[in-house]
């Protein structure tokens, strides 16, 4: 299993990945980064990506309860209440995915993709597999 680092790497072998960083969106601080940042700064970027997981990890409309577990024990869906998100700009595309942890965890990977070389659904089924199989140490 992948530390951060590794987790990181892995992101940036993904076809137009210009920039990876895995964020506490609870404090935007940046717990790994690697590549360039859109804005010159990962710090900068971090913090600013982090609003918007905020925003979408707890806004209702967003982020509904979820459903009660059954009554004979079975779980419910656990992890996050977003998967992902994704935002597109005129060059590019952003792919916040939420990281499941055995403790009460805040964390994202962000993946940011040239749009013209990037391939979108393969970002996110592959930043899906490094969010499930990420250590965080």
């Amino acid at each position: 299993m992948p530390g951060i680092d590794e987790c990181l790497l892995e992101a940036m072998a993904l076809p137009g990945a210009r920039g990876a960083a895995l964020v506490d969106w609870s404090s935007g601080l940046a717990l790994g980064t690697v590549g360039e940042s859109p804005v010159g700064d990962h710090e900068t970027t971090a913090a600013e990506t982090a609003e918007l997981a905020r925003a979408a990890a707890e806004y209702e409309s967003f982020a509904q309860p979820a459903p009660a577990p059954p009554p004979a024990g079975g779980g419910g869906p656990a992890g996050p209440p977003v998967e992902d998100l994704i935002v597109t700009t005129r060059t590019g595309y952003h792919v916040l995915r939420f990281v499941e942890t055995s403790f009460d965890s805040s964390v994202f990977l962000h993946l940011w993709l040239d749009r013209a070389e990037g391939n979108l659904a393969l970002a996110r089924l592959r930043l899906r597999a490094l969010a499930e199989g990420l250590v965080l140490r």
